[in-house]
């Protein structure tokens, strides 16, 4: 089944990382999900992808995980995003805010895909596994294991968790440039030594819970449907899951390419 939004979902905040203000619309689409800012239409394909460094970059569009996640988690397949600056809001920092303005959708005309093949992806001790299935999806994160069955557990369990920030890296990573968009309570703070909470969570396992949220954003560039999808994945970054998007992507020959290694990010 394809999906599109009924009507323009219109949004406002600043970008994750640039802090940026940021106006979006989303209005209805007909071919796939695209991203257009500054006259330039970017397709949400993994080659597209030219950045991988703590958030998904497609062309000079940054952080656009958690809005592709959301069109995952609702079946969204086709949309035209538009922007006035290059880098989605961070919102709360989670999908919710997104999933908030896109419940309102339209049919349109049905398309087959083929049927989706196994891969197995690994990287030192980070590794992916996806196998053809009705959406049951796992993430192992530290000692956190959360898994959930798509599309249907998204909304609820899904979409609220925020991004993690370490705490003895936060003065490091606003000294780079990035997080800018993030207040404290946009983000779960977690202290890498002890494993505990520096603020309150959602969700005991919130950091497992938003790692999967990044993945399925990832694997939304495949074109496949995450309910036709059952996905294991182990202590996984955006250029893994990406490369594992490409492979998906439908009329990409194997090439070999199921089982192998890969750069972590």
């Amino acid at each position: 089944m394809r999906q599109t939004v009924a009507d323009a979902v219109r949004l406002n905040g600043r970008g994750l990382h640039s802090g940026r203000p940021v106006r979006v619309v989303i209005h209805p689409g007909t071919d796939g999900i695209a991203f257009r800012y500054n006259g330039t239409r970017i397709p949400a394909t993994p080659d597209a992808v030219t950045s991988t460094d703590r958030s998904t970059t497609l062309g000079g569009i940054a952080t656009v995980e958690h809005l592709m996640s959301a069109f995952a988690g609702l079946e969204i397949t086709d949309a035209e995003v538009e922007l006035s600056a290059p880098e989605l809001p961070a919102l709360d920092g989670s999908a919710a805010g997104f999933v908030t303005g896109l419940t309102s959708k339209h049919q349109l005309e049905p398309t087959d895909h083929p049927a989706p093949r196994e891969l197995f992806l690994e990287d030192g001790d980070a590794w992916i596994r996806v196998t053809p299935g009705t959406g049951r999806w796992s993430y192992t994160f530290n000692a956190q294991t959360f898994t959930c069955s798509l599309p249907t557990d998204y909304v609820t369990q899904v979409a609220p968790a925020r991004t993690i920030a370490l705490t003895h890296e936060v003065a490091a990573l606003q000294a780079r440039g990035l997080g800018q968009g993030l207040d404290l309570g946009a983000v779960v703070l977690l202290d890498a030594e002890t494993g505990g909470y520096g603020n309150e969570p959602r969700y005991p396992d919130e950091p497992a819970r938003h790692k999967l949220l990044d993945l399925i954003g990832d694997l939304a560039l495949s074109g496949v449907p995450a309910r036709r999808l059952d996905v294991t994945a182990y202590r996984t970054g955006h250029r893994i899951g990406t490369r594992v998007a490409a492979l998906l992507r439908p009329g990409r020959a194997p090439g070999g390419e199921g089982r192998g290694r890969a750069s972590r990010g």
